[in-house]
């Protein structure tokens, strides 16, 4: 059964999330940690869905603060606004699960925490849905000085599964960023 929910998830997200599947398993930490520590860049964190789990693969390499500065979970949304600095108006138009949203994390936990990079994950891990987004509906975002990526993710599977899934995405996407693929073919 869960052999179904990876091909869907496969097709739905196109290119960009089969190319993270068929990395999952060839990168490790200590390789991203390797590839941020070569580029000399820094990267700081704004988890909503992922609740910390960015942070802790950012974190579990030797000499992690080299280049992770820290991050924030802002699951609840007057956190977003208090302390990441998401304007409420933002949510309140385009609702707590939208790329306006991880766009905005991902750009203002980079601008706070002085960060080269800055990622963001907002999303519905479920049992139950945030009208309109439903359940295993994501959005992943890496902000940086030049430019900003988002990635919308539709996700099958467990509360678990789906906060894993969208993590493992963002890590995937900063991995990309730094030109990680080029490694690995």
């Amino acid at each position: 059964m869960a052999e179904p929910d990876i091909k869907t998830v496969e097709i739905k997200l196109e290119s960009f999330f089969t190319k993270v599947l068929s990395m999952i398993g060839k990168i490790t930490d200590q390789q991203i940690a390797d590839l941020l520590k070569k580029s000399q860049q820094t990267v700081a964190t704004a988890e909503s869905l992922t609740g910390g789990l960015i942070s802790a693969h950012l974190s579990s390499s030797p000499g992690s603060s080299d280049f992770f500065i820290g991050g924030i979970v802002c699951y609840h949304p007057r956190i977003k606004v208090v302390n990441v600095g998401i304007p409420a108006a933002l949510i309140s138009q385009h609702g707590v699960v939208s790329k306006e949203v991880a766009i905005a994390l991902a750009e203002n936990i980079r601008k706070k925490f002085r960060a080269d990079i800055g990622i963001a994950s907002t999303g519905v891990a479920g049992p139950a849905p945030i009208p309109p987004a439903p359940v295993g509906k994501a959005f992943i975002a890496l902000a940086s000085e030049k430019e900003t990526e988002w990635k919308e993710l539709d996700l099958q599977g467990t509360r678990s599964e789906i906060r894993k899934k969208v993590a493992q995405a963002a890590l995937g996407l900063l991995w990309l960023y730094l030109g990680g693929d080029e490694i690995i073919k």
